[in-house]
């Protein structure tokens, strides 16, 4: 499987992290390089996951932000849809900075930089420096510190650490990692599968939950396969989507009903959440990309109905063949 790759802040909510630990190979975050913000930044939950190796620690340098190109360098390489995004909502943001009463109250630290965005934060004044502690950061608007934060997750995810997948329960941060510009955009399908992925309701000790993983291990490994496999042959196989969900209902549907007999028996409660998935497919589908009819894929008095449609969003930067999902979690919205 993969490991869920938590954004926009260094600690998820309780909530996704059960999910990591019931659905994910574990959860991971990006946190600051240097130990005394690290310490007090990390939460002793995540501490403790870590301890047990179900946490992972991300650390992006300047050298791993270079990514993001220079949207203005005028050399052989121009700036990517990434870098063309952030800047132009950049100036955006600094041209209603003003009207929309945006204030620098969240910090991003020199080692998430890279040394184009710095000089544009600070030359549109969307930021103030800041050398807390020694430590060198600039305080931006929360509104710039997402966008920041959304589209660079995305871009380092789906490069060299192909085994994370961004995950968030921010919208807003969610729409920059995908948003596109209008002359480069991609088709992706966008799945909503929170019927099949039940949650322990709030107020679940997480020591329960490590302790179903455990129990029912091989339930939730046959789920998530199964569901993983559906969402990577949907990748692939845009262009024939029924023939992909037929190949897999019947390992599907047994998968779903074993982890609800397992998770029945746990004496636990559990809530369905909405989660999304977005799968970017390959530019060549622009157009052919076909919803069929997925009532049947579960049956729809199953209880395990998933939705599907279509969408565009940005191509990366260093795109993989078997990678370029991105999901969404709505803490707050439950699903009958």
């Amino acid at each position: 499987m993969a490991v869920l790759l938590y954004y926009p802040l260094v600690t998820p909510p309780t909530e996704i992290v059960h999910q990591a630990l019931l659905y994910w190979d574990g959860v991971a975050s990006v946190v600051p390089r240097e130990s005394e913000i690290y310490d007090a930044a990390v939460s002793p939950d995540l501490k403790d996951l870590r301890r047990r190796g179900l946490y992972t620690p991300l650390t992006f340098d300047r050298r791993s932000m270079e990514v993001l190109q220079d949207p203005e360098y005028r050399g052989a390489f121009r700036g990517n849809s990434a870098s063309q995004v952030l800047m132009e909502e950049l100036h955006r943001l600094s041209r209603n900075r003003d009207r929309w009463g945006l204030v620098p109250n969240s910090v991003i630290y020199g080692s998430k930089m890279s040394y184009w965005l710095e000089r544009e934060l600070l030359r549109l004044d969307l930021a103030v420096p800041n050398r807390e502690r020694g430590f060198w950061s600039l305080t931006v608007p929360t509104e710039v510190w997402q966008l920041i934060i959304g589209v660079t997750v995305r871009e380092l995810a789906c490069g060299d650490r192909a085994s994370y997948v961004p995950y968030t329960e921010n919208d807003e941060a969610y729409r920059w990692a995908l948003r596109a510009p209008a002359q480069d955009r991609v088709p992706a399908w966008e799945v909503e599968l929170g019927k099949l992925l039940p949650v322990p309701a709030p107020g679940t000790a997480t020591a329960d939950v490590l302790a179903f993983r455990e129990r029912y291990d091989d339930e939730r490994l046959r789920l998530m396969r199964a569901l993983h496999r559906m969402l990577g042959d949907l990748r692939r196989d845009y262009d024939h989507p029924a023939d992909v969900l037929a190949q897999l209902e019947v390992e599907l549907k047994q998968a779903a009903k074993d982890y609800r007999g397992a998770a029945k028996s746990s004496r636990m409660a559990w809530v369905n959440r909405s989660v999304t998935v977005t799968v970017g497919v390959a530019a060549a589908a622009v157009g052919a990309l076909v919803i069929p009819d997925f009532g049947w894929l579960l049956g729809a008095g199953s209880g395990y109905a998933i939705n599907v449609a279509t969408r565009e969003i940005r191509p990366l930067s260093r795109a993989r063949d078997d990678h370029d999902f991105s999901y969404v979690h709505r803490v707050e919205q439950g699903l009958s």
